[in-house]
């Protein structure tokens, strides 16, 4: 028995030895990826610790050194066959595992069912060895399997495919940064084979003159032989010119709605780019699928990004953009044709661009889209009004006379500025009230904090009715709309006119009426609280003054002057225009010129004066009603003037009497 546990335990200790000695040795030049390598291997792999048991009774490697010698085996008497059994051993069985170096340790006293105490052993366990030789406890020697190469080498294959990862992620980058630089060439206009925008010509409205036009090319697109039949020629190009929300955009997605054809559409910005060559290169691109899709039509957006007046030369010409123009150029009208495809620009700067673009074969046909008059705006209104819900009272034809010079887009957006406010208010429908606020709210700003009624209150209404006064007392100036005390934006108060749009040409007494209407709150604050009192609120007043003033003199020849025309409306740096405006009259000109500016202002403002004067007593009960109100509509501003003037003209005449029969006395 003796020699079979010294064998066991002697193979024990050879296959330690054996296996510590044929541990890999790591080349110094994979020590960074080694260290890495271990220290996640580590994370992975790593036996988690032990619980140490708490109980009192746990063996250690000492407690178990102690257990195993008093286990040890006395010495065989000679007159016996058989040795002494040890009644202070408490151990029956003991199995190492080589492989996890633990112990399981099986005490003679416990049941069956429980489980061996584990014990870690030593790399050194010599003098285990040395007591288990000479003791009667059963051994057994097993060998579990080691999963720790098999988990170190799934960890290692692990980052191995994880580097595979990462490395075929920035070729794929890298490879896609290539295939980006070859396509940096093609076009980026968003292509649909029909355009389904949902607008159709319906939709449009206040345009009818440019629905018009418009429609040859739909039906062109539709029937072509109905022109070509009779040598007809559809216009090459469409430009849409007209001031920002008129409708421009929305025609264009109309036009593709309608006409049901492949359709391109585009920003002028986008053709632009930092490297020469590239815009070239997107216009052929653009025009090479526009033709692989004939019929169609090219919808390019603000157009003046790309086609503004060449040889400006000034701060290192945009060679890029000037060579992407001439490629356009070239596309639209060059030595091959582009039959079938219909190009709509639009922009809202006509004057800066090429004249070259803008000739018949190239954009033939211009379509002017200006802000709608008042059949216009009420049609619009009727649009946008569709999808809210609208008190039975109000009426979108008095909202239509309110907002003249309103384009769509202002006319859209008064409607939602209404519907918010009425939402915010709880209320089921809009009303009126919700009309005018969100009209005041587009043109003013947002309503601010009302005045209190101070000094500062006082001289503002002051301010305000000198310019309703001067306004309803001149007869060529438009009429009052209404007079607010209530800030909005940068406005302490404001006084609303209502201007007659059907009269597109201005005369000079109308133009005299402004400026007089103009300064009639300067002059209200002259009159009222001396020229000491005079505020800072005219500022604006004055410097539309004086710009009226000054082209009445320069540009519209009602001065002294006479019918010279001095300014222009002043050019751009473009073909032959000079970075320094060159003065068109000499200096003793420009002297007549100030001179003049300053008579009529002077002029304008000894008569806003006289009307204050004159008017001295109603000015101060309007006052009064205006503190008091804070808003007085232009219709209470009429009536109570004339109820004024009657009153007045009974007491002249009354004087008169008076005065009469006193020279008869005499």
């Amino acid at each position: 028995m003796r020699g079979w546990m010294e064998h066991k335990l002697r193979r024990v200790s050879t296959k330690e030895q054996t296996r510590r000695k044929q541990r890999p040795v790591t080349p110094a030049k994979f020590w960074r990826l080694a260290a890495s390598l271990l220290i996640l291997q580590g994370v992975f792999v790593a036996t988690p610790a032990r619980a140490q048991q708490k109980d009192e009774d746990a063996l250690s490697y000492g407690k178990l050194l102690e257990a195993v010698e008093a286990c040890k085996v006395p010495e065989i008497e000679a007159d016996t066959d058989s040795p002494v059994p040890n009644t202070e051993c408490k151990i029956s069985k003991i199995e190492i595992d080589e492989s996890s170096m633990v112990a399981k340790v099986w005490l003679a006293n416990q049941e069956k069912s429980e489980p061996p105490q584990k014990v870690d052993l030593l790399d050194q366990n010599s003098e285990l060895i040395e007591q288990l030789r000479y003791s009667n406890i059963e051994l057994e020697a097993k060998h579990t399997a080691d999963n720790s190469a098999a988990l170190g080498l799934v960890a290692n294959l692990f980052l191995l495919l994880l580097l595979l990862a990462v490395l075929t992620l920035i070729l794929r980058r890298s490879s896609n940064s290539s295939g980006q630089a070859l396509n940096f060439g093609k076009s980026r206009a968003r292509f649909q084979m029909e355009a389904k925008t949902g607008v159709m010509f319906d939709d449009v409205a206040g345009i009818e003159e440019a629905k018009e036009e418009l429609q040859e090319v739909v039906t062109f697109l539709k029937q072509p032989e109905r022109f070509t039949s009779i040598g007809a020629r559809i216009p090459k190009g469409v430009l849409l010119v007209g001031p920002p929300g008129t409708g421009k955009t929305l025609l264009a997605k109309a036009i593709a709605g309608e006409a049901a054809v492949p359709f391109f559409s585009i920003s002028g910005s986008e053709f632009v780019e930092m490297f020469v060559g590239v815009g070239a290169s997107r216009v052929r691109d653009l025009f090479r699928k526009a033709k692989e899709n004939a019929p169609c039509l090219i919808f390019i957006d603000e157009i003046d990004a790309v086609g503004r007046q060449r040889g400006a030369g000034i701060g290192g010409g945009n060679d890029e953009r000037e060579q992407t123009l001439n490629q356009l150029l070239t596309e639209m009208d060059g030595f091959e044709g582009n039959n079938g495809i219909i190009i709509i620009a639009a922009t809202n700067r006509p004057d800066v661009l090429d004249s070259a673009l803008l000739r018949p074969g190239r954009f033939d046909r211009q379509v002017i889209v200006d802000a709608p008059d008042f059949q216009g705006r009420h049609k619009i209104l009727d649009v946008h009004a569709r999808n809210k819900r609208i008190a039975p009272e109000v009426s979108l034809e008095a909202i239509a006379k309110r907002t003249p010079g309103f384009t769509g887009a202002d006319l859209a957006n008064l409607l939602n500025e209404a519907a918010i406010l009425t939402a915010r208010r709880r209320k089921e429908a809009v009303t009126m009230l919700e009309i005018n606020d969100a009209i005041d709210r587009v043109v003013a700003g947002m309503e601010g904090t009302p005045l209190v009624d101070s000094k500062a209150k006082r001289l503002i209404a002051y301010h305000e009715v000198g310019h309703a006064i001067v306004a309803t007392m001149l007869p060529h100036h438009d009429p009052v709309q209404k007079i607010t005390l209530i800030p909005r934006g940068q406005a302490r108060g404001i006084t609303w006119f209502t201007p007659d749009e059907e009269q597109g040409l201005i005369t000079r007494a109308q133009l005299r009426a402004r400026i007089t209407t103009a300064l009639g709150g300067r002059a209200a604050e002259e009159e009222v609280f001396g020229e000491g009192e005079v505020t800072t609120g005219a500022g604006g007043d004055l410097q539309t003054v004086t710009s009226l003033a000054r082209q009445m003199v320069t540009r519209f020849g009602m001065s002294e002057l006479g019918p010279l025309s001095l300014e222009g409306q002043g050019g751009e740096v473009f073909l032959g225009g000079g970075f320094h405006s060159k003065s068109e009259y000499s200096e003793e000109s420009a002297a007549h010129i100030d001179s003049q500016v300053r008579q009529i202002v002077k002029h304008c403002h000894q008569e806003a004066r006289q009307i204050i004067r004159e008017n001295r007593e109603f000015i101060d009960q309007l006052v009064e009603m205006l503190i008091d109100q804070e808003t007085i509509d232009g219709e209470k501003v009429r009536q109570l003037l004339d109820e004024y003037r009657g009153l007045r003209g009974e007491k002249l005449v009354i004087a008169n009497a008076k005065r009469l029969e006193n020279e008869e006395w005499i």
